[in-house]
């Protein structure tokens, strides 16, 4: 985007603009946001636009869990009326999928050629196999009707604004080394994520709109650490003090996830910059500020 150019969001209480809008398109890419409405992509929205970046769908596991058959409506029903959108003012279009397309996988890393080890019936299959659904709409509107479309496939993403009872981990183990707490690592703490600092992730979201590759393009940061690892990390960063407490894992927990991104270096010319201490420092510092907790002085 060009800083003359204005960006408009319709969301719902799912959704999390503030970590979009200020931190990416405001901060980072200078860009006129302004809201367009509040609304659910699973009802028609009228709106004329050039290009439809479709985020939509809770991405933490305790929301989408919350309610599996709204998630699932977002993902078919939403991913359906974004593509009737983008069909009826001839709009390009941008889905947000995700890791999770390739479940536990037995491929590592995983390239945009594996098609995945996904449970059907699990609790997380309405996030999962939504987001497959999704990317199916949309190259069969691709195929059918001339859609110009992008996928991307996007791996862990952290950074300031993020909600901070999110429940993911990154957001988790940051509010609760500040608030002093025990950092909880799911057993057995050697399962493995990678994880994309927000400004290199939009960056990389941008490049793929405006190329000309219609994906999927995996998107993430392929430094890969152990959920142990990560926490070792947040405690030295933030709190020496904590200590880490192990609680057990959830069904279906991948066992590990790392991004092949050979596709978006050669076609994006994209890679990601921030590494993974330097983002949570960042991200420590916007958590202090909204728990209103500072930062203890060194005697």
């Amino acid at each position: 985007m060009k800083t003359s150019q204005i960006a408009t969001c319709a969301a719902n209480q799912f959704a999390q603009v503030l970590y979009f809008r200020h931190y990416i398109l405001v901060r980072e890419f200078h860009v006129n946001f302004t809201f367009c409405c509040t609304s659910d992509v699973t009802e028609p929205l009228l709106v004329e636009v050039d290009q439809i970046y479709h985020l939509a769908c809770p991405a933490s596991p305790i929301f989408y869990k919350h309610n599996p058959v709204k998630t699932i409506k977002t993902n078919v029903i939403g991913t359906l009326n974004m593509l009737g959108l983008a069909k009826r003012v001839g709009a390009r279009i941008l889905l947000t999928s995700t890791s999770e397309v390739y479940g536990d996988p037995l491929e590592h890393p995983q390239t945009e050629a594996y098609w995945g080890n996904v449970n059907p019936i699990g609790v997380r299959s309405c996030y999962d196999e939504g987001k497959r659904v999704a990317e199916t709409l949309m190259f069969d509107y691709h195929r059918q009707h001339g859609i110009e479309i992008r996928i991307a496939r996007i791996f862990n993403t952290y950074g300031p604004r993020m909600n901070i009872d999110d429940g993911r981990v990154v957001s988790n183990f940051i509010a609760q080394a500040i608030r002093g707490e025990a950092l909880t690592v799911q057993k057995p703490g050697t399962q493995t994520r990678s994880f994309c600092y927000v400004a290199d992730m939009v960056n990389g979201l941008m490049k793929l709109m405006n190329g000309d590759n219609t994906g999927p393009i995996n998107i993430g940061n392929p430094g890969e650490f152990t959920m142990l690892e990560l926490a070792e990390n947040v405690k030295e960063l933030i709190n020496p003090e904590v200590t880490v407490t192990m609680t057990e894992n959830t069904p279906d927990d991948p066992r590990q996830r790392k991004p092949d991104i050979t596709k978006a270096k050669e076609v994006l010319d994209w890679e990601p910059k921030v590494v993974l201490r330097d983002g949570l420092v960042l991200m420590e510092d916007d958590f202090r500020e909204r728990l209103a907790v500072p930062k203890k002085t060194k005697a």
